[in-house]
């Protein structure tokens, strides 16, 4: 049986249409599990939306919509989104589907009859953006607004369902001594591990007199915390109050976060496992934020970046490949027009797309459109294949840690490093002489720059799935997504003989958006 290998996003509330922010947690997610297919694992790649709570009620009252309604609308617009930008999710769940909401009431019942809930009062502030319970000194801290969102916290004082989450401070802070992987980067993890330091307190799980959310199974008049309704999805999405067939790919490998909802994903999430007696995820990955042009993305100031935009002008893999590229995952990064248009000109016009059509172009005028077999090398040869061989362990080991720039470096490394090559043994001259070493020669030159270009494109279809596809089109590479990538990450797998064909430039240059 093939290991497994299980992705999360986080489920994104429909109380607005999606953004950048969703759109980069997705496309890392997507080019991790398609990497990991290409490694012949079994995949599990969970996407979906968080439909309940407050936050929701009161977004659906105002467009004078029923939640579900809005829940439907928006939920499309996710759906619509994510295929443009060839997202390769295996399940999209929604927390008001049917399977979600029987498993989380068997959950909350095992709960209760385990006495991890009890009924008891909170008094306090609380973000309904957030959806949140704030205590007294960080409503201090934020004068008394929500540290997201900036809008004012409302004072609550109501019964609840509590989760005896201090019950199991000192486990958590047990497992984060010895897995310090568990949170990432490392910044996220000492923030984790010094606030669960300080110690925890229990969690209110339940909100009265709401209208939309699950029922506590045990008082009809509560409806389940979103928090926690919503965290349990990762585990509900894979059956698992019958832990058959799905239930194989738990413990998730990574959850990808943003960091604002590290809290609930790096402590409560945990300690509820801990209470189900279900084996904690192997890593929470908390990322940055994205500013636009320097400035913090709202509403206000109507800069928020749309994804639909870039894809309608650019191509889904050009937007893919900046956000992965511009900055280190975990990090804040800032998106500009003008860093957008010098990556897609320079990494993806220039070095990826030109390389490309200076090889076919080459290929067709000198060898009748066929990839010629490959003779005596020489030194030039030598360091290309070096730099095509190792490229596999750069681009393992980056993903290992989710360091996407870093992979995207070693790649268009290769690229650059067959350009210098043909820059260094100039072809278009070899072609001009009439002796058969020099015909042998430039057979050899055409050959190593097909196979970079075909090496190329494998290690960079995780990223760019739709332009790569054109790549092997152009190259008849008829293989491609039939090898596992032990056999087409290799140097040598194309064969001599195949036909190639010249097609539109891959990354046409751009002037302005």
């Amino acid at each position: 049986m093939a290991e497994t290998f299980y992705i999360t996003t986080p489920i994104y509330y429909v109380n607005d249409v999606p953004h950048i922010g969703h759109a980069y947690t997705t496309i890392a997610a997507d080019v991790l599990a398609r990497y990991h297919r290409t490694c012949g694992r079994d995949v599990h790649f969970l996407t979906g939306t968080d439909e309940h709570g407050q936050k929701i009620a009161q977004a659906a009252q105002e467009q004078n919509l029923e939640p579900i309604e809005l829940a439907d609308r928006v939920v499309e617009g996710f759906r619509q989104l994510w295929r443009k930008l060839q997202i390769s999710n295996d399940d999209f769940i929604r927390t008001s589907q049917p399977r979600h909401e029987k498993q989380m009431t068997q959950i909350i019942t095992k709960l209760i009859e385990r006495d991890e809930i009890y009924l008891g009062h909170y008094e306090g502030w609380y973000s309904v953006t957030q959806e949140q319970f704030v205590n007294d000194t960080e409503a201090a801290e934020h004068d008394y607004k929500c540290a997201v969102s900036g809008k004012p916290l409302q004072r609550v004082k109501e019964a609840n369902y509590f989760f005896r989450l201090s019950r199991y401070g000192d486990r958590l802070l047990d497992h984060l001594d010895k897995h310090k992987d568990f949170v990432k980067p490392q910044a996220r993890f000492n923030e984790v591990y010094s606030r669960v330091k300080e110690g925890l307190r229990d969690l209110a799980i339940s909100r009265p007199s709401l209208d939309w959310g699950i029922r506590m199974p045990n008082d009809p008049g509560h409806t389940i915390y979103v928090w926690v309704d919503a965290l349990c999805n990762y585990i509900t999405a894979l059956n698992y109050t019958d832990q058959a067939d799905k239930w194989r790919y738990w413990p998730a490998d990574f959850q990808f976060i943003g960091k604002d909802i590290l809290w609930f994903h790096a402590v409560i999430w945990p300690c509820l496992l801990m209470a189900l007696d279900v084996e904690l995820p192997r890593c929470v990955f908390a990322h940055g934020w994205w500013t636009h042009d320097g400035q913090k993305m709202s509403k206000s100031l109507g800069n928020f970046v749309d994804p639909a935009e870039y894809l309608d002008t650019y191509g889904p893999d050009a937007f893919r490949y900046f956000l992965l590229r511009e900055v280190p995952f975990g990090r804040d990064g800032d998106f500009s027009d003008e860093s957008f248009l010098r990556r897609y000109n320079t990494e993806l016009g220039n070095d990826v797309g030109n390389l490309l059509s200076r090889t076919t172009n080459m290929i067709e005028r000198y060898c009748q459109g066929k990839v010629p077999k490959r003779g005596q090398i020489t030194a030039d040869e030598n360091a290309l294949e070096k730099t095509g061989r190792e490229l596999a362990d750069h681009v393992d080991r980056a993903l290992a840690e989710c360091k996407f720039h870093t992979a995207l470096e070693a790649i268009l490394g290769l690229a650059a490093a067959a350009n210098r090559y043909i820059d260094a043994t100039e072809p278009f001259k070899l072609a001009k002489q009439s002796d058969s070493a020099s015909r042998e020669r430039l057979e050899t030159v055409l050959y190593h720059c097909a196979e970079a270009v075909r090496l190329l494109s494998v290690f960079l279809s995780p990223f760019m799935p739709a332009s790569m596809e054109k790549v092997w089109q152009q190259l008849c590479w008829e293989q491609a997504g039939q090898m596992s990538l032990d056999e087409s990450g290799r140097w040598g797998a194309l064969p001599s003989g195949t036909v190639v064909r010249k097609g539109p430039p891959l990354f046409p240059r751009m002037d302005k958006k």
